[in-house]
């Protein structure tokens, strides 16, 4: 059993960054893929990025490709989603998740992720 929580959300201005954080309970940390996806009000949650467990590998939706970037620290159990030139559209609820059955590339499917956290609010005003 794998539990994550997600931290750093927040209200900021367009054009300003956040760095969102996601400790994972357990010593298994270093076998599971990681992602971020995101829900904003009235749309379905969206992938947003995946890292492998090494940290070797890393995909990035075409939306935020270039202005968010996910890492992660194994010693810390830790993964973050540095986002910056945030934007009016970016504002929703950031989700982090652990997949299991982690592979080299990792899945941009939610439905391959087996733990969630409860989300982390982020609005962005114009």
């Amino acid at each position: 059993q794998v539990q994550v929580a997600e931290s750093g959300g927040g209200l900021v201005q367009a054009g300003d960054s956040l760095r969102l954080s996601c400790v994972s309970s357990g010593r298994t940390f270093t076998r599971y893929s990681m992602g971020w996806f995101r829900q904003a009000p009235g749309k379905e949650r969206e992938f947003v990025a995946a890292i492998n467990w090494s940290g070797g590998v890393t995909r990035h939706a075409d939306s935020v490709k270039g202005r968010f970037t996910i890492s992660r620290d194994n010693a810390k159990n830790t993964t973050y989603l540095q986002m910056n030139s945030l934007k009016p559209e970016d504002t929703a609820v950031y989700y982090c998740a652990a997949n299991a059955g982690s592979s080299y590339i990792p899945s941009y499917f939610r439905g391959d992720y087996d733990y969630w956290g409860q989300g982390t609010q982020v609005t962005v005003s114009s």
